[in-house]
This record gives C-alpha cells, sequence and structure tokens, in this order.
C-alpha cells in the first residue's frame, strides 16, 4: 500500500474516534450552553489557536480572488451553516441519533462527488456503502424496539436539522478537494474557516443573547462544560479538520467519507455510560454491519492498490 495512503487512512481513522466522541460531548454540554453561545465560544477559541499559528509562521494567507472566494464559501458552509444546524439538532434529539443520521454523510458525498468531480464508484464500494447504509437504517429504528418510539418521533426537527447539515457539509468537503488542488495548505484552510465561523456566528449569538447573558452563561458553566467546548474547539476543531483537510488532499473524497460509519462504534459507549441513553440489538447488529460495510470498500481499495505498487 502506498504509505501516503496509509497516512491518509490513519489519519481519517483518528477523525472518525474523535468526530464520534464529539457527538456525546455536544448533547452533554448543550445542557449548559446554548447553540449560539457554545459555537461562539469554541470558534473564539478556535480562532485565537488560528491567530497564533499565523502570527508564528510563514504561512502566506491566498491573495488570489478564485481562492479567497473558495475558501470564505467553505468557511461558510463547513462551520457557520453545516456545524450551526448539528449544533441546534443535537440540542432537540439523542447523541446516539445524531452521530447515527451523521453517519449518513458517506452515501451524500459519494454521490456529489461522483456528479460534480466525475470520481469513480467501483461496484465493490458501492456494495460496502449499501451494506453500511442498511447497517444505519437498523441502528436509527433502534428506539423502535427499545418503547421509545416517542422519543424518536419528537426528536423529528432535530433529526431534519442534522440531516440538512450533512447536505451543506458534503458540499463543503467537495470544496475541500478543489482550494487543496490549488496548493492551499491543509492548515490554512482549517484555521481561516474557523475565523469565519466565529465572525458569522458570533453576531448572531448577540442578537438572540444579550452580552451581559453570554458572559453570564459561561463565567457560571461548570468546568466540565468548559471542557466539552475546548474539547471540540481543538480536538474535534482545529485537529480533526486539519487531518481530514490533508487525507482528503490525497485520497479520493468518496473513499474518505467511508470512515463517518464508524462514528456510532464511537459514541455508543459514551451514549450508554455517560448519558444513560438505552443501545438496543437492533442498534448492535446494526453496529456490526457497518463494520463489515466499511471493511468491503477498504478491503477493494488495499487490494487495488497493492497491484499497482512496483
Amino acid at each position: 500500500m502506498n504509505s501516503h495512503r496509509l497516512t491518509a487512512y490513519l489519519m481519517l481513522l483518528a477523525v472518525s474516534v474523535i468526530w464520534g466522541v464529539a457527538g456525546p460531548v455536544i448533547k452533554f454540554t448543550l445542557n449548559d450552553f446554548p447553540p449560539l453561545i457554545f459555537l461562539s465560544y469554541r470558534f473564539a477559541i478556535s480562532s485565537a489557536i488560528a491567530l497564533i499559528y499565523f502570527s508564528t509562521t510563514r504561512v502566506r494567507l491566498p491573495t488570489k480572488p478564485k481562492d479567497v472566494s473558495l475558501i470564505a464559501l467553505y468557511g461558510f458552509f463547513a462551520v457557520t451553516v453545516a456545524l450551526g444546524l448539528l449544533f441546534f439538532g443535537f440540542e432537540k434529539t439523542t447523541s446516539l441519533t445524531g452521530t447515527l443520521l451523521s453517519a449518513l454523510s458517506p452515501l451524500v458525498v459519494v454521490a456529489t462527488g461522483a456528479l460534480i468531480l466525475h470520481e469513480h464508484v467501483t461496484g465493490r464500494e458501492r456494495l460496502g456503502i449499501t451494506i453500511a447504509f442498511a447497517g444505519t437504517l437498523l441502528a436509527v429504528v433502534a428506539p423502535f424496539f427499545n418503547g421509545h418510539a416517542g422519543d424518536l418521533i419528537g426528536s423529528i426537527e432535530g433529526n431534519g436539522l442534522i440531516l440538512l447539515s450533512i447536505f451543506v457539509d458534503a458540499i463543503a468537503t467537495l470544496l475541500v478537494k478543489l482550494i487543496v488542488r490549488n496548493r492551499i495548505l491543509p492548515e490554512t484552510l482549517t484555521h481561516v474557516s474557523f475565523i469565519i465561523g466565529f465572525l458569522t456566528l458570533f453576531p448572531a449569538a448577540l442578537v438572540v443573547h444579550s452580552w451581559n447573558s453570554i458572559v453570564t452563561a459561561i463565567a457560571s458553566a461548570p468546568l466540565s462544560a468548559h471542557a466539552g467546548v475546548w474539547f471540540m474547539a481543538v480536538f474535534s476543531g482545529t485537529i480533526a479538520y486539519t487531518l481530514r483537510n490533508k487525507a482528503v488532499k490525497t485520497i479520493e473524497v468518496s473513499e474518505a467519507t467511508l470512515f463517518s460509519y464508524l462514528y456510532p462504534l464511537w459514541a455508543a459507549p459514551l451514549s450508554l455510560l455517560w448519558l444513560g441513553e438505552t443501545i438496543t440489538p437492533p442498534f448492535l447488529l446494526g453496529a456490526i454491519v457497518i463494520a463489515a460495510g466499511v471493511a468491503i470498500s477498504g478491503w477493494k481499495k488495499r487490494r487495488k492498490h497493492a497491484k499497482i505498487q512496483p
């Protein structure tokens, strides 16, 4: 296997763990911070990290109008819109359901990538995606088998917001491929996007919440809530987005998104042990099927690239 491709796989595996854990962390932290305050606080931290990065390195910001436009568009879609919808969605649904719905993103990205970037999707990859999608559906309907159908129906608005965030993030993921082709550093893209997120979401927070209420919410929050925000800013934000953008530069978008199917595997233990949510046998069966689908798709790629290496 090509060493660059292996590195990309390892990056995406790390991202899947971070973003799988992020679902329960978001749900837990939303108990103390409303979505807009949570997002503003998070992106304030990320923006501070970005400013430190740009001030201590010799990285130059893009100046070409086309590059600037693409980066601004990516930041708006990936951060302002997609993450905004995701957080409001998690406020209204369970962390497990939200994470499972997020795992549907590969289907959207693969279809969009094939349509816009003309990326090739083989028969075995389609089989792996289909199997993983079937596993996701099994896990999504799990609450109906445990007497919690009412909870699932009651969270329909939250589920809809999360699904909408998936479509928006699919567009952002494809923009990454176009941007890094222009030799824009993945780190630059990540840091600039979070600055854009802060500049667009903080004014919205000030409209919904007064300055005093924002300060009070942050000052009175327990240490655990602050830890949740810092995890989302540093690990789920700066680190995970940089790793994802680096990986997408190396491999196909459709292949990179397959790791999204692993999110529920990491979220499930935290949802059960930390948040007290219920995991049913249908969910466990779905998780096994999801893992099988990812393995089938990945096995195809490993065989293919092993053959072409000298």
